[in-house]
């Protein structure tokens, strides 16, 4: 299977997160599925529901990236990647720097992330994207804010 394409797209969506933590929400945009299947569960916009579908996916992606200035990547862990010629997904940390709105200092943020792809019109796009803050082992009792 050839996978050229998607390592292009990889490449974008790793470009997107740089974007995003610097306050422009474009790129990611483009990369999400425009179907009603479309879902986004993510901190970047925090304290708020799953999106689901485009125009709600899309407005979240535009809030979260209103809170983020000065951000650099500081790397992929990747865990998994799986593909067939249709779907995907792939399991990753993202390691960045950026600084929260109505903060002075930039923090140094991690994230656990899982990606699902599917092919639209020839095309990798994302259909969920679920990332949490979770990125070393924990207590059950940590899910009780204990």
């Amino acid at each position: 299977m050839d996978t050229s394409d998607f390592a292009f797209f990889l490449e974008q969506y790793h470009q997107a997160l740089d974007e995003i933590i610097n306050g422009r929400p474009e790129l990611y945009q483009s990369l999400y599925s425009r179907s009603d299947d479309a879902t986004l569960a993510n901190p970047f916009a925090p304290f708020g529901p799953v999106s689901r579908g485009c125009a709600q996916v899309s407005e979240t992606i535009a809030r979260a990236a209103a809170n983020y200035t000065c951000g650099r990547v500081l790397g992929f862990e990747n865990f998994s990647t799986v593909l067939t010629p249709e779907l995907g997904y792939f399991v990753e940390v993202e390691r960045f720097e950026a600084t929260v709105r109505g903060r002075d200092e930039a923090s140094v943020l991690a994230l656990r992330v899982t990606t699902i792809l599917r092919r639209e019109n020839a095309v990798w796009k994302v259909v969920h994207r679920q990332a949490d803050p979770i990125t070393v082992p924990r207590s059950a009792a940590s899910l009780l804010g204990e």
